[in-house]
């Protein structure tokens, strides 16, 4: 079992940027199928990104298209780089990680390790 955990998160103004990164227990390179998904309360959690076990095909939603990049180094690191922030980015944002060669498009069901999740306000 894979464990993860978030850190960037934070409180920024629309318009600006953070970086958010994820550390896996145990390397996830080659192994695993790697996505950052966001929640807000009361809400089901949706995919924001996913990349593929060796980095090469990358998943976003619609709505952070040319603004969010995921990517993945070698070993244990998965990051998402969010930049031109909007209010309706605010939400609960986790790290997940699932074995194999999961379809990008996979929802959360498909995902059996998550992290605690790290917060994400951006203020208008």
């Amino acid at each position: 079992q894979v464990q993860l955990m978030e850190s960037g998160g934070g409180s920024v103004q629309a318009g600006g940027s953070l970086k958010l990164s994820c550390s896996a227990s145990t390397p996830t390179y080659g192994t695993h199928t790697m996505g950052w998904f966001r929640q807000l309360p009361g809400k089901e959690r949706e995919a924001v990104a996913t990349i593929s076990t060796y980095g090469s095909r990358q998943f976003y939603a619609d709505s952070v298209k040319g603004r969010f990049t995921i990517s993945r180094d070698t070993a244990k690191t998965l990051t998402l780089q969010m930049n031109s922030l909007k209010p309706e980015d605010t939400a609960l944002y986790y790290c997940a990680a699932a074995p194999g060669g999961v379809p990008l498009e996979a929802g959360a069901g498909s995902y059996p390790n998550w992290g605690q999740g790290t917060q994400v306000t951006v203020s208008s």
